[in-house]
């Protein structure tokens, strides 16, 4: 069987401080986006056996697709094993949730196969125990999410956002970005403030640290907020992507060539929307 993983975007990141385990107690607005990593599945009779065509992600135990299927088996007591084909469409290390929504979407993908049915708040309990972004990919809606980021509340968007995604060669460690959030200062010129789009406050606390070490980024931003037709430009996550929201009567083609022409010719692009 085949399953999809959907990208997403922070519409909105606050970090609201440091907790006691050593992770960040956070409140986001988090939407799944039409970018999708593709998984095919299937039952075989001993062994987790699992490729990727992206050569430069772990095939091992620490990749979260296998700790994914490997914690599901576990868990419904099946002694038979799967043969797991990730093809990668989203970026790693780019603030977009690839990994975590991989690892989600085998969850998913298994209980479906084996019949098992759980119900998606079990799922989400699981996927707590692979990543912190994980339980939000089970509930296949925007949803607003608190705690480390496992407390998951399904919310709906007004409308579709019309999105153009911008991720230069470099990532960005989310941990890394996490402990500098406090020590940063912001750039002068560079606006951090909230903006509004689509009756969402968009923002995102670690711009702080993230800007301030890769100042490419904060340029992005500031020439997206430029451009006739972005309504809001953002940081997604830790970076490194920025994503901009587009006027409804704008496709990203343009915009998107206009980045590279300007700003780098390697920048990677992709038009999508909230779904």
């Amino acid at each position: 069987m085949q399953v999809l993983a959907p990208a997403k975007i922070n519409l909105s990141l606050k970090v609201l401080g440091k907790r006691p385990d050593g992770f960040h107690e956070i409140e986001t607005v988090i939407a799944p986006i039409s970018l999708y990593d593709i998984i095919d599945i299937q039952k075989q009779d001993r062994w987790i056996d699992f490729s990727c065509d992206d050569p430069t992600l772990s095939a091992g135990e620490d990749n979260l697709v296998v700790r994914a299927a490997k914690l599901f088996l576990e868990h419904v007591k099946i002694k038979t094993g799967v043969s797991i084909k990730l093809h990668k469409k989203i970026p790693h290390g780019a603030g977009l949730g690839g990994g975590s929504s991989d690892a989600a979407a085998t969850l998913r993908g298994l209980n479906q196969l084996f019949e098992t049915n759980l119900s998606a708040a079990q799922l989400a309990s699981l996927g707590s125990e692979i990543g912190s972004d994980v339980p939000f990919f089970l509930f296949e809606s925007a949803a607003i999410c608190k705690g480390r980021g496992e407390i998951v509340e399904p919310t709906k968007l007004k409308r579709s956002l019309a999105i153009l995604l911008l991720k230069p060669e470099f990532g960005v460690a989310s941990g890394w970005a996490y402990s500098r959030w406090q020590d940063s200062e912001e750039i002068p010129g560079i606006s951090y403030a909230p903006q509004h789009s689509a009756g969402l406050s968009l923002v995102n606390n670690l711009e702080g640290p993230v800007f301030e070490k890769f100042v490419f980024l904060a340029q992005l931003k500031s020439w997206l907020l430029k451009q006739d037709e972005v309504v809001a430009a953002l940081m997604s996550g830790s970076g490194s992507t920025v994503f901009a929201v587009l006027n409804e009567k704008s496709g990203g083609d343009g915009l998107a060539g206009r980045a590279r022409n300007e700003l780098d010719r390697e920048v990677w692009t992709c038009a999508c929307e909230t779904i």
